[in-house]
């Protein structure tokens, strides 16, 4: 059992390489869901809204509809964090020594980028659909279009980064499964 190591449990406990770290696919591309999280929230919560001089409040520019820019911004605002959270937990990993704990933490990276991916794709069906029934006399300047349209697009994006997430997570399971297999088969039995 001296030279299996199933996805760095046979380094738990060892320092942390943060070279090593960035490198890995899944560091990268859970860095690009957390990048684009904060483009679409900068979009939505900076141009988002507009007002006309007629009118005292500011209305959403997605058809007037605030929901459309109370999603993505809530949306976008909880990607951040979850996304920071997983980054957190995958530096953590290489330190859980329990193949039981290790499978938790997967499985829950899973669901999450899984649930992500779907919430994505909702969100961007969402703000194409209202930002294709805009009307031209509620914004006549325009103001705010490449905003929200950043937003659609990088919205778009998210929903293949957090699909990328799951299989990256489904491949880790695979690692961490045969893992557990392997200990099973190779453990000397407790006398």
């Amino acid at each position: 059992m001296d030279g299996f190591q199933a996805y760095g449990a046979g380094k738990a406990g060892g320092a942390f390489d943060p070279l090593t770290f960035v490198r890995q696919p899944q560091t990268v591309v859970r860095l690009i869901c957390w990048l684009f999280s904060i483009v679409i929230l900068g979009c939505v919560a900076n141009e988002g809204y507009v007002n006309r001089p007629e009118e005292d409040e500011e209305f959403c520019i997605f058809n007037r509809n605030q929901y459309a820019c109370s999603y993505a911004v809530a949306m976008g605002t909880l990607c951040f964090f979850c996304s920071t959270g997983f980054l957190a937990l995958d530096v953590y990993f290489p330190q859980i020594t329990g193949v039981k704990d290790r499978k938790k933490a997967v499985v829950a990276d899973i669901s999450v980028s899984g649930l992500w991916s779907f919430i994505w794709f909702v969100g961007f069906c969402f703000l194409a659909n209202q930002w294709q029934a805009s009307e031209e006399e509620d914004n006549p300047l325009n103001e705010g279009a490449d905003a929200a349209r950043a937003a659609i697009v990088f919205s778009f994006f998210s929903i293949f980064t957090w699909g990328g997430l799951t299989l990256l997570s489904l491949e880790r399971l695979k690692r961490v499964s045969f893992e557990e297999e392997y200990n099973k088969l190779f453990s000397p039995p407790l006398a």
